[in-house]
């Protein structure tokens, strides 16, 4: 179990195909924490091995380790028709924001803002980001991280074609960040 703060030096790297078990245990244990504290967002087994191979091969995959222990991981996405329609490439999606159970506290945060200058550094302007519309906790967790909410699509399909209600939230990024951020990426 990770105990000490996260003031200790995180590090960040793209996930790999080696790392899927990590990512897959990462994701349902989120999911077993989510179903015990009422909140009926993700299952376990919801996203398999197949899913976070595809991820890591279409995308980016990044997983955070503190004490040379896993303890978060998030997907960047460069377009989202799913949730946010078509749009001109002026932002990156987080998706898949977990983290250890045990993780230090602010992980979650050091997850995104890591998202954010990977953003930045592609030269787009803009984080976006969905949640589900009945989960105000999750909602006001970003809210508190710089996220507003611009919309709701009511009607996001999942894998398995059932149909949920997500708000769209997005955070500007300063244009300091955007200028003079991490070497400027292609995505």
């Amino acid at each position: 179990m990770i105990t000490e703060s996260l003031s200790s030096p995180a590090a960040f790297s793209p996930a790999t195909p080696s790392d899927v078990d990590i990512l897959v245990g990462l994701h349902d244990g989120a999911a077993r924490w989510m179903l015990r504290h009422g909140i009926d967002q993700w299952k376990p087994g919801g996203k398999d091995a197949a899913h976070f191979r595809r991820r890591i091969a279409d995308g980016e995959v990044w997983l955070m380790r503190a004490a040379d222990a896993p303890v978060g991981a998030y997907e960047l996405w460069w377009d989202d028709e799913g949730a946010w329609g078509a749009q001109p490439p002026t932002a990156g999606y987080v998706h898949r924001l977990m983290t250890d159970r045990s993780a230090p506290p602010g992980t979650g945060r050091a997850l995104l803002a890591h998202a954010e200058g990977r953003v930045a550094a592609a030269g787009r302007t803009t984080a976006r980001l969905d949640c589900l519309s009945s989960n105000p906790r999750l909602r006001t967790y970003y809210e508190d991280a710089g996220y507003t909410v611009v919309g709701e699509e009511p009607a996001k399909r999942a894998a398995d074609g059932s149909l949920y209600g997500v708000l769209l939230l997005e955070k500007h990024l300063p244009a300091a960040r955007i200028a003079f951020g991490a070497p400027r990426l292609s995505p």
